[in-house]
């Protein structure tokens, strides 16, 4: 009678802790590398998105004129775009499908007549909601 060989011990499935870490790593330095210009674009896109709703709202603006004769007051602002002002002889509106929006950033846009940089201003203030800034922060209007 031969003897039997021993079986193997038979290695457990899974993954060691050491495998794990060294994925760990990997995904923390991709994260790394591809995090800031993901966010870089998202707030580009919140820059133009801004850039858009201003132009459609300068457009709704000269409707709102081409109607009434003049821009809306700084009483009346953008809501006049929306809701007939008391004194609007020939308002035909509204001039915007859904209300005034909201900037990208979740705050109104201001409206100036007569503006400061332009005829009439329409400003978002960017990021960070304080005039002036840079990048993100920059204040965004129609004169630019």
């Amino acid at each position: 009678m031969t003897p039997s060989p021993r079986p193997c011990p038979r290695r457990a499935a899974g993954f060691t802790l050491v495998e794990l870490l060294v994925v760990l790593v990997i995904l923390a330095l991709l994260a790394g590398v591809v995090g800031p210009r993901v966010l870089d674009q998202l707030g580009g896109a919140k820059v133009k998105t801004a850039t858009v709703q201003i132009r459609d709202l300068e457009q709704a603006i000269e409707l709102f004129k081409l109607d009434v004769g003049r821009f809306p007051t700084n009483d009346e602002g953008l809501e006049g775009l929306v809701s007939r002002p008391a004194v609007a002889t020939g308002w035909n509106g509204p001039y915007l499908k859904g209300g005034v929006p909201a900037d990208p950033w979740g705050s109104p846009y201001h409206y100036e007549n007569p503006g400061r940089h332009a005829q009439i201003d329409i400003v978002s203030l960017g990021a960070d909601r304080s005039p002036g800034g840079e990048g993100e922060n920059a204040d965004i209007g129609n004169w630019r």
